[in-house]
């Protein structure tokens, strides 16, 4: 008979029931890692979106709306240094107050083992886009000396894929401390290792969260310029 351990919900704490039943005396039952308390409060992004950046239109004012395009992608598609080089984005969950706290014992507290919560929803997004590489947006030196590891990275490692890293962070003020304007106005953030082979390319960045879109743009035109065919990106959330 197949003995059922207890396992503890790793964002509360608290034990996680299990199902008992036939199918599950029967099957292959998955880890639990998540109460359903704690899973309810990650919103998934559904419904009309934004077709550059997965904005959900039902949170925005039609004034902004232009076709299949937010108005802040439709600003960075008539800009002549910015059009075309991320080819879209897919987000998985809304930046609620929950996923903003979830966010910051993953990235800034080293909780590593959350990375397994998010792993079966990438995989998942993962079926319908096939990219040649996973390219995890890079930390600085000294960012990544301050949290011990790359977010991105080990959700790619979670998910048993192996990571190329083709790009390096040049070190500035973190992006979060940075009004909008100055997001998008900064200098070119990343070099490009040539030694790496992107020419031709589809790639798949990967980052946590989705804010304005500069950073994953930066990533996207020097990985274009750099020969690669074409560059989407994969963000836990926006």
């Amino acid at each position: 008979m197949k003995l059922f351990p207890q396992a503890q919900c790793v964002i509360c704490h608290e034990i996680i029931q299990s199902k008992m039943g036939w199918k599950a005396i029967f099957s292959e039952e998955k880890e639990l890692i998540i109460c359903p308390t704690c899973e309810g409060e990650f919103e998934i992004i559904e419904g009309e979106q934004c077709g550059i950046c997965s904005r959900p239109f039902q949170f925005l004012d039609e004034r902004f709306r232009h076709g299949n395009m937010c108005h802040d992608c439709k600003r960075w598609e008539e800009d002549d240094d910015w059009k075309g080089y991320l080819d879209s984005n897919h987000s998985i969950y809304l930046y609620n107050d929950f996923f903003r706290e979830v966010m910051a014992t993953f990235k800034y507290r080293g909780d590593y083992v959350l990375a397994k919560i998010f792993a079966e929803k990438i995989k998942d997004f993962l079926k319908k886009i096939q990219p040649d590489l996973f390219v995890p947006i890079p930390l600085s030196n000294e960012r990544l000396y301050e949290r011990g590891f790359n977010q991105a990275e080990a959700l790619l490692i979670e998910l048993g894929l192996t990571p190329t890293k083709p790009l390096t962070r040049i070190h500035s003020e973190k992006q979060s401390k940075k009004s909008r304007s100055e997001r998008i106005h900064i200098p070119q953030v990343f070099q490009v290792d040539r030694q790496i082979e992107i020419i031709g390319k589809n790639i798949l960045l990967i980052d946590d969260i989705y804010t304005t879109g500069s950073t994953l743009r930066h990533a996207a035109k020097l990985l274009k310029e750099s020969g690669a065919k074409g560059v989407q990106s994969l963000t836990l959330a926006r």
